[in-house]
């Protein structure tokens, strides 16, 4: 199994804004710094999901298990649902590529077990131009 850890930043709100996903298993790691423009930090957090998503599906990962510091991300996964209408695209696409995978876990971890990927997060958002 595979797990991913993902983060998303922004230096303001919005703002300049990052994802960072940090891929362990196999005996290896990955870690990802990926700028995303000016956006909310929720947005960046969903951002963040969807790009680890695609991340995995490229490198053909079929089992993986995500964990993430925000509760809104967690939720709206594990609830098919998100409240606000801004999300719900974002939640949409990323329903979509979860269902590319054999199998799928997501889990709500505290910030500081999430320290790489809010690192990367962070660097990815001084790579915007």
């Amino acid at each position: 199994m595979i797990e991913v850890y993902i983060d998303g930043a922004s230096a303001g709100d919005p703002g300049p804004s990052g994802a960072g996903v940090f891929i362990k298993g196999h005996g290896g790691a990955e870690q990802y710094s990926i700028p995303l423009g000016t956006m909310s930090n929720h947005e960046a957090e969903f951002h963040a999901l969807i790009q680890a998503l695609i991340i995995c599906k490229k490198q053909n990962y079929r089992i993986v298990s995500f964990r993430t510091d925000s509760q809104a991300v967690e939720g709206a996964i594990e609830k098919g649902h998100a409240k606000k209408p801004a999300y719900r695209a974002l939640l949409k696409d990323a329903q979509d590529l979860i269902g590319d995978f054999d199998l799928f876990f997501i889990k709500w971890i505290p910030s500081k077990q999430n320290k790489v990927a809010d690192e990367l997060a962070r660097k990815a958002i001084h790579k915007n131009k």
